[in-house]
Order: C-alpha cells, then sequence, then structure tokens
C-alpha cells in the first residue's frame, strides 16, 4: 500500500483544508431551502396569492420571489460555494497562505448569519405584508416601519462577510504579488 493511501483500519487522512468544509454544507443547506423554496413557489395556491401580492415585479410578493429565493440559491449556495473555492484555490495556486485564518472564519459567520436573517427577514415580512394588504391594509404601515431596520441591519451583517472576505483575498493578494518567489 503506498504511503499515500489511507489504510482501510486508518482514518482517512485529515486534510489541512477541513476548516472549509463548514462553507461546503452550509452551501448545500442554503441550496436544498433555495430549490425547496422554489418549488413551493410555483405550486397554484402559493403562486396565485404570490402574484395577488405583488410577485415577482413589486409590494410584498417581491420580497419573496425574486428577492428571498434568488438570496437564498445566490449568495447562500453559490456564493458561500465560491469563497470555500477561493480560499481553498488561492493558497494552492500561489503557494502562498492566506493572510488570515481567523478572517476565514469570520467571513462564514458573518456571512452565514447575514444571508440567513436576510432570507427569514424577507419571507417573514413578505407574507406579514402580503397577509395585511389582502385581508388588513391598515396594517400595512405598521408592519412596514419594522421592515426597513431589520432587512438594513441583516444585509449589514451579511456585507461585513463579504468584507471581511474581500478584505482577507486582497491582503493575501498583495503579498503574494509583493513577494512572488
Amino acid at each position: 500500500m503506498s504511503s499515500t493511501t489511507p489504510s482501510p483500519t486508518s482514518p482517512v487522512g485529515k486534510s489541512e483544508h477541513r476548516y472549509l468544509l463548514k462553507f461546503l454544507l452550509m452551501s448545500a443547506v442554503f441550496l436544498f431551502i433555495g430549490t425547496v423554496h422554489g418549488v413551493i413557489q410555483i405550486q397554484p395556491p402559493v403562486r396565485a396569492w404570490l402574484e395577488s401580492i405583488g410577485a415577482p415585479h413589486s409590494d410584498p410578493g417581491h420580497m419573496i420571489d425574486p428577492l428571498a429565493h434568488a438570496h437564498m440559491n445566490i449568495v447562500g449556495g453559490v456564493i458561500l460555494f465560491m469563497m470555500a473555492a477561493t480560499y481553498y484555490l488561492f493558497p494552492t495556486i500561489s503557494g502562498k497562505p492566506l493572510y488570515s485564518r481567523k478572517l476565514v472564519e469570520h467571513t462564514f459567520w458573518w456571512t452565514s448569519i447575514g444571508q440567513s436573517c436576510f432570507y427569514l427577514t424577507l419571507m417573514t415580512f413578505g407574507i406579514l405584508e402580503g397577509n395585511a394588504m389582502l385581508h388588513t391594509p391598515e396594517l400595512v404601515p405598521e408592519i412596514q416601519r419594522y421592515y426597513k431596520p431589520t432587512i438594513a441591519i441583516s444585509a449589514t451583517i451579511m456585507g461585513i462577510g463579504f468584507w471581511v472576505y474581500f478584505a482577507n483575498i486582497f491582503i493575501t493578494a498583495r503579498q503574494v504579488f509583493k513577494n512572488p518567489s
């Protein structure tokens, strides 16, 4: 048996990149949620309700379809995966370590928590405002009063994750190109 092949009785060799597994797992979870969301929103009674409240063009329906659905799939599924890929590939290709493993952790948690809160905010306020619009329109301004600060907070949390990621990659790139050998 070669030294690179783990024996059948020993655990698979531990990768130095295991810290990226949470990105991949969360990406899969977010894509799963996004695809379930997509299936639910095209069911005739749900589609009719969404269209009655403005989906996909305006009003609370727009929060659910396309905003919540797209953010779950693109930011949650694709972007989180791309962050993991960049964090893996950049040092692999450049031969230089990432600037900060701690910033990788911050990237994951800020982005994942922010994405989750953003999605839940869009869904919650889309449903609340949509139902109010159809049944008790006088409640809509009260619901909208809380939407803007809530979405701003969740978007800021998610944005911090993005900016931490950019900072880590750009500082790493600067170090790589400053000392290419």
